[in-house]
């Protein structure tokens, strides 16, 4: 076939000038199918409105021209509300789609490097693994490392993710059909991947972009465990196959470490977090490890009747271990057709024996029934040794290729999920664990009033009661719902560790922990409930008696509770009782730290230094006890909640704070664009390792080096400071400037967030209009999609002048040397600013002021408004300042071009959200008069102005 009947498109393996021209390609093809089909379902019409208004935006963003503004505000205005409902579906649609283009750019440039033969990447665990060498780290080191070290991303189900299945489904589908045109294609096959790629846009816009009603708890689990089949399933087992590979290449003295512990497992709160969300309970709890369990043992039993099909070596040309041999005996499998076969003989029992697992853990739609029937297995390991029985047959009868393609990475995935999949991590607030005991308390006689104790009192009575062999609760008496709900989790939970396995629930975490006697609490409901026996019982003592017991994991979240954190840690590590707790945790204790809660308390700024400090002291009271600490990173979408890149927020983690123990938590819609795609979720779950591996091996600089020291400690003296007065500017405008609630209830589309159908958990802990009580997921949504973002920077700038601008000439010159110092050589500093910039890139003051337009009070609207616009220039300045950078993203030009060209799709979606909203709220006193597709344009709004910035949650 001749060269000029092949598809030439621009491919990641030919050489060219402009390395985005593909991803140009690929954008310019899905919006003119987009466009194709606009025509096609709504008109030539409606089609010529909507490609006037995207010039209109394109030529107001490229030349800031008055007039292009008055025009857009025009052809805005005009629409009808049907025309309004499709203009904003169509931008909307647009903004997906150049995510998913994006998105096959980014797998294209990474597959260019490699087939380049360059480099390792920066993030790769080959770039960690080299650097580590040329730094001196062996390779017993290195092996150490994986033997310990858990690396434990969170799926959550906090309600920022507004994207139904159905729609992220059809987009993987355009993904795959766009990753088809990087490879050569005949005329016919490209034009049949346009016409499928044609197909799937049509069911975008005629599939409902919104839910119906309000997702439950059930739904949540399930759109999370499409993530894992996904991706988590196959990328999981295959990076860790890679990484033994990358070992051995650069450490070949070293086996590949094949039996080393699973070191990176999957992790979830989705059906267990209870902080705030009344629709968990017992039941959820036991509902999402029964289909985390279904969803697993489905994969196994599919894998294991592939590799069956694989595996059809017979005796009569090659020999077997009597082990295998054994196994095969004892299958059910008596088919004649088979005699000869060992391996599938031998599969056939492993399958009827994972198929009678799966009837014992509750599976009732197995899609193969087994042949004939055999016991369950008791544990997982027990399906491991009989892969393991089969691989080690293989091995020793010259066939070791047959165990790398499937049968490796199945033996690597049942180290990794088990019969459970993640481990499903349980919370609740500390208060309800304080009004739970209080009645218990109450109810035994031993003590009429718990909740009026002081601190000192009640660790006591807490002490005291961990050493009865008795317990407080009768099932002879009556507690309130609230109580029986809280015991009969607690006992669920001992149910599920018993069912499937220790690794299914092992962590209990505690919100708002202000006090050690909030951990004590949890240690004596424990108790209560079977999951701790007294330690003074002598029935307590042996393994088997205690080995159901739960970490207890205190979440500092406050900025006053960061502050503590250090202090309270140590008590509770003296106390006795907890000792003995750490003494059967293997002396590591976790601790949790909320990024979006200090952030809403206390601002970015100050939210970033004390979680640095409370990290730094926590450091020193652990290894003061001897007990290792792992950090459990509760990190959101935007910059404003811990966003931003977590490879750059691992490495920037001060020294000793990693150390191989790493959790964090993956929310909101970050999980879809981080995991929806297998390539870019391998990619991530690289980056993790990546950044872990070298956070905790890379040697620093000496601690004898005193000038190194001495000016870490000018850089922490000069960023206490910058905290005091950033901490200072943002309380005084959020708490402390009246009527500030009332405009950020106006200004933002705060209230229609909340009548989103995205999640079960209600957007404020407690029924009222307090920011105190507004949980930060959606206080940080909301200022995202008035484009102002302001979590993510403000006070930044009012720190920084007035902090400069304090003292003589001479002072303000050295105080800039300083802070430029700190951005070249401190990388904690450096990653808070290349986040901010970040922020600050997508941040759009023309459109926000629309926002504030809102605001009925003029006098307030401008008296907030001009303080936020002045409070931004001071930070542009202060920025530019110290990075000498004057345009935003200037480090990072690519991801400045992406952000930049997605302006003109966004600033339409604003506009109309602004229009709706004003219609909407002013017939809303009257629910009679309520527009239901004004009510739907809003929520279509939210949806693509979410897609459109990619981490606003």
């Amino acid at each position: 076939m001749t060269k000029k009947n092949i598809s030439t498109r621009h491919s990641a393996n030919q050489p060219s000038v402009d390395k985005d021209a593909p991803l140009k390609e690929d954008i310019r093809l899905l919006g003119r199918l987009l466009g194709d089909v606009l025509r096609d379902q709504e008109g030539g019409a409606v089609y010529d409105v909507v490609e006037t208004i995207r010039q209109t935006a394109v030529r107001f963003r490229r030349d800031a021209e008055t007039q292009s503004g008055v025009d857009l505000n025009k052809l805005l205005k005009k629409l009808t509300r049907d025309e309004t409902i499709t203009v904003v579906r169509a931008f909307s649609y647009f903004s997906h789609l150049a995510n998913i283009a994006e998105d096959q750019h980014h797998n294209r440039r990474r597959r260019a490097h490699l087939l380049a033969g360059s480099a390792p990447q920066q993030g790769s665990v080959a770039f960690a693994l080299s650097r580590l060498d040329n730094a001196g780290v062996t390779g017993d080191a290195i092996h150490d490392f994986f033997k310990h070290a858990l690396i434990s991303p969170v799926l959550t189900a906090h309600p920022t993710e507004v994207q139904r299945k159905s729609i992220l489904d059809a987009e993987r589908e355009i993904a795959r059909l766009l990753a088809e045109r990087d490879h050569p294609m005949t005329p016919k096959e490209l034009a049949g991947n346009t016409e499928l790629l044609h197909a799937c846009v049509v069911t975008l816009w005629q599939t409902r972009m919104l839910r119906n009603s309000k997702l439950s708890v059930a739904d949540e689990i399930e759109n999370a465990l499409s993530y894992y089949r996904i991706t988590f399933l196959h990328e999981l087992p295959g990076l860790y196959n890679d990484i033994a590979t990358e070992i051995a290449t650069q450490f070949p003295s070293h086996a590949r470490p094949s039996d080393t512990p699973a070191y990176l497992q999957m992790g979830s709160w989705i059906g267990g977090d209870r902080d705030g969300n009344p629709n968990v309970n017992a039941d959820t709890m036991q509902h999402a490890l029964g289909r985390q369990s279904a969803t697993i043992i489905e994969f196994y039993l599919g894998e294991i009747h592939l590799l069956g099909a694989e595996l059809s070596s017979s005796i009569a040309l090659v020999h077997v271990s009597p082990q295998l041999q054994a196994l095969a005996d004892a299958s059910p499998d008596t088919s004649a057709h088979r005699a000869d076969e060992p391996y599938r003989r031998a599969l056939v029992g492993i399958y009827a024996r994972l198929a009678a697992t799966a009837r014992s853990l509750g599976v009732t739609n197995i899609l193969r029934h087994e042949i004939g029937h055999a016991a369950p297995y008791s544990a997982a390991t027990e399906l491991g040794f009989d892969l393991n029985l089969v691989a080690e047959s293989l091995k020793s009868h010259h066939a070791a290729a047959l165990i790398k393609p499937r049968l490796s990475s199945l033996m690597r995935a049942t180290e990794i999920f088990g019969f459970h999949l993640a481990t499903l991590d349980m919370r609740q607030t500390s208060d309800v664990h304080e009004i739970v005991l209080a009645e218990l308390f109450a109810q035994s006689g031993v003590e009429k009033n718990y909740t009026a104790l002081h601190e000192e009192q009640k660790i006591a009575l807490l002490r005291q009661e961990l050493s009865q062999p008795r317990l407080m609760y009768s099932p002879y008496i009556a507690y309130s719902d609230q109580t029986n709900s809280e015991l009969s989790v607690l006992r669920a939970a001992r149910q599920i560790r018993l069912r499937f396995g220790d690794r299914a629930i092992r962590n209990y975490i505690i919100s708002h922990t202000e006090t050690v006697s909030d951990l004590l609490e949890v240690l004596l409901l424990q108790k209560e409930t079977g999951l701790l026996r007294s330690q003074s019982d002598p029935g307590a003592l042996p393994t088997s008696e205690t080995r159901h017991d739960l970490m207890v994991i205190p979440l500092f979240e406050t900025i006053p509770d960061l502050r503590r954190a250090a202090a309270i840690m140590q008590e509770l590590m003296a106390l006795p009782e907890f000792a003995r707790q750490l003494a059967q945790q293997g002396r590591l204790q976790e601790v949790m730290l909320g990024y979006s809660d200090s952030n809403k308390d206390g601002g970015f700024l100050t939210s970033n230094w004390e979680l640095y400090k409370a990290e730094n002291a926590l450091v020193k009271v652990f290894d003061h006890a001897g007990v290792k600490l792992r950090l459990f990173h509760g990190r959101g979408g935007t910059v404003g909640r811990g966003g931003g890149s977590s490879y750059e927020a691992i490495l920037a983690q001060p020294h000793g704070t990693v150390n191989g123990q790493i959790r964090l938590t993956e929310q909101g819609e970050i999980i879809a664009s981080k995991f929806s795609n297998a390539e870019i979720g391998r990619r991530n779950l690289e980056l993790l390792v990546a950044a872990t591996l070298e956070a905790s091996l890379m040697p620093p600089i000496s601690d004898s080096d005193a000038r190194h020291t001495k000016k870490l400690q000018e850089f922490e003296h000069a960023m206490g400071e910058l905290s005091e007065r950033a901490y200072s500017a943002y309380r005084n405008l959020v708490y402390e400037t009246p009527g500030f609630t009332d405009y950020f209830f106006s200004a933002t589309p705060i209230a229609e967030i909340a009548e989103l159908n995205i999640g079960s958990r209600p957007a404020s802990r407690k029924s009222t209009r307090r920011i105190e009580d507004l949980r930060a997921i959606p206080w940080g949504f909301s200022w995202g999609q008035c484009r102002l973002l302001l979590p993510g920077w403000y006070g930044f700038g009012s720190a920084v002048s007035e902090w400069m601008n304090d003292g003589d000439e001479k002072a303000q010159a050295k105080k800039v040397a300083t802070l430029r110092a700190m951005f070249r050589e401190w990388p904690f500093f450096a990653t808070l600013l290349s986040n901010m910039d970040m922020v600050l890139a997508k941040t759009d003051l023309a459109v926000a002021s629309r926002y504030a337009g809102l605001v009925a009070d003029k006098k307030l609207r401008t008296s907030v408004f001009k303080r936020i616009v002045a409070e931004h220039k001071r930070t542009t300045q202060c920025l530019e300042t110290i990075t000498g950078a004057t345009e935003r993203l200037a480090g990072n030009p690519s991801l400045a071009r992406s952000i930049q060209s997605r302006f003109a799709y966004l600033d339409p979606l604003n506009h109309l959200q602004v229009e709706l909203i004003k219609r909407h709220r002013a017939g809303a006193t009257d629910p009679d008069k309520i527009d239901q597709r004004v009510h739907r344009g809003i929520h279509l709004s939210i949806n693509g102005i979410a897609a459109g910035l990619r981490n606003t949650g």
